[in-house]
């Protein structure tokens, strides 16, 4: 059977969904920084810089080597530093400075596209202008949804594709992970869909959370400049959109059409 070939189309468009149930948010660069970092001269940066991430906190990475010597050999154990986790005043971005790049994301309450790119925008040009890096090695769109649910018979409401038990046997689904990596076509990206469901968490949460995990990124290293960073975040972002209404049935999207309401 023949495909339609795979086009990015700006001319579609997706419902906006005020109440979307996005739980996390993250753009992420993988970009190896030209100049070298120092864990006290990236901290006096970023601590200068970016007054409204207050209280940055150091992050640790484990080492595990052999070391062989006549008598025996053992295995040695040590931390080195990775770089900083910083969260903004008003707790609802993160970001990660490390040796290696720059992740940002995006806590629930979601705001829009925009909001969050200008936000990831504005660090990556600190990391940029610290690090120094002569190029984009991998950029990443992640989006983790997770929908909330009474009962496990609801996942075939929401998913346009649910899991289904072996043929004749009916019996009844008590969780599953669907794991599927994607190449794009005609374009220097891949994409890896998760779609899972999580136990209610606490004897005080009683549903049940459909997660739907796309993550979308580069496969190619490009130069970093402003015209091409623009476009790779605009053309991901459209794989994503296109990817999570795919995933989901078209009456389903209307459980997100109006604002959630407010946590207390």
């Amino acid at each position: 059977m023949n495909q339609t070939p795979f086009k990015i189309d700006f001319n579609e468009n997706f419902d906006h969904l005020p109440g979307a149930p996005i739980a996390e948010a993250v753009i992420h660069w993988r970009a190896h920084p030209e100049v070298k970092l120092e864990a006290a001269a990236l901290l006096s940066e970023l601590t200068q810089r970016l007054p409204d991430y207050p209280d940055p906190k150091q992050q640790q990475e484990l080492h595990v080597g052999a070391e062989v010597s006549p008598d025996r050999a053992s295995v040695q154990q040590h931390h080195i530093w990775h770089g900083f986790q910083l969260q903004s005043s008003d707790k609802r971005y993160i970001a990660q400075f490390t040796r290696t790049g720059l992740a940002v994301s995006r806590l629930a309450p979601y705001e829009d596209w925009a909001k969050f790119r200008d936000e990831a925008l504005r660090l990556w040009n600190v990391y940029r202008d610290i690090a120094r890096p002569p190029e984009v090695q991998r950029l990443g769109v992640r989006y983790i949804n997770v929908i909330r649910l009474d009962t496990m018979d609801e996942i075939g409401q929401v998913l346009e594709s649910p899991p289904t038990p072996p043929r004749a046997m009916g019996l009844p689904i008590s969780g599953f992970v669907y794991q599927t990596r994607f190449e794009i076509p005609g374009y220097a990206y891949e994409m890896n869909v998760v779609q899972t469901i999580q136990p209610p968490s606490t004897e005080t949460e009683d549903k049940f959370g459909l997660i739907l995990d796309v993550d979308v990124f580069t496969t190619k290293p490009f130069v970093d400049d402003e015209k091409t960073l623009e476009q790779k975040l605009r053309e991901m972002r459209w794989i994503k959109n296109k990817t999570f209404f795919s995933c989901i049935r078209p009456d389903a999207a209307r459980l997100w059409k109006s604002e959630p309401p407010a946590s207390e």
